[in-house]
């Protein structure tokens, strides 16, 4: 079971975090994405780490802006989101993958849970 927490309204330039948290088992060695939605869109690939957390992802439109990380003691993963554009504006879901697993991360049939979402909207 995943929680997603935070989001909201920033400015564009401006920054937010959204939050997410996993319970049950194995839950320290998941790995985790952050995908989002926007309006009349498919869902789509923003960000994800490892199980270990050594490796991170980052689809091209954020990349440079974005951060995710994991603290593995809360089975918590972060998405911090600087320089905010108005295109970012969508539902962000956090998702994660079965324990110990390795793969691309960047679709979303390689995550078996899923948060339920959170709004960031960004205004010009």
């Amino acid at each position: 079971q995943l929680q997603a927490s935070g989001g909201g309204l920033a400015q564009a330039g401006g920054s937010l975090r959204v939050s997410c948290v996993a319970s049950g088992r194995n839950a320290d060695r998941y790995g985790w994405g952050w995908f989002r939605q926007r309006s009349g869109k498919e869902r789509e690939f923003v960000s994800a780490a490892s199980w270990s957390g050594a490796t991170t992802y980052y689809a091209d439109s954020v990349k440079g802006r974005f951060t995710i990380s994991i603290d593995g003691a809360k089975n918590t993963a972060y998405l911090q989101m600087n320089s905010l554009e108005p295109e970012d504006t969508a539902v962000y879901y956090c998702a994660a993958s079965t324990p110990y697993y390795s793969g691309s991360y960047s679709l979303t049939y390689e995550y078996d849970h899923w948060g339920q979402g959170t709004q960031v909207t960004v205004s010009s």
